[in-house]
């Protein structure tokens, strides 16, 4: 493998971790929202600053409440899923082009 593919392999981890925190995020934001927490706790205003930007792109595509269940998490959850297995397929593949 040269120094190229092994760059390109690394990058591909950092991205990987990076989106499986962000899905995490998503989810813990998602379950805090169930117990009402304080609004001027600094842990819930930084997941609120973090996940509202992905909410607002969602909703704005799609209607997401359905019988009072907000679906955003989840379809944002599976949008990550779906995007992170396409990039680490591509990058594994250019990696072994090299």
């Amino acid at each position: 493998m040269s120094a190229l593919a092994s760059i390109i392999v690394g990058i591909g981890g950092i991205v990987h971790s990076l989106l499986t925190i962000y899905i995490w995020v998503i989810i813990i934001a998602a379950l805090l929202s169930w117990v009402r927490p304080d609004p001027y706790n600094p842990i819930v205003q930084f997941l609120t600053r973090i996940t509202t930007p992905a909410y607002q792109l969602v909703r704005r595509i799609m209607p997401t409440t359905f019988n009072g269940i907000d679906l955003a998490p989840l379809i944002i959850i599976i949008g990550l899923q779906v995007s992170d297995i396409i990039l680490i397929t591509l990058l594994n593949a250019l990696a072994s082009s090299f």
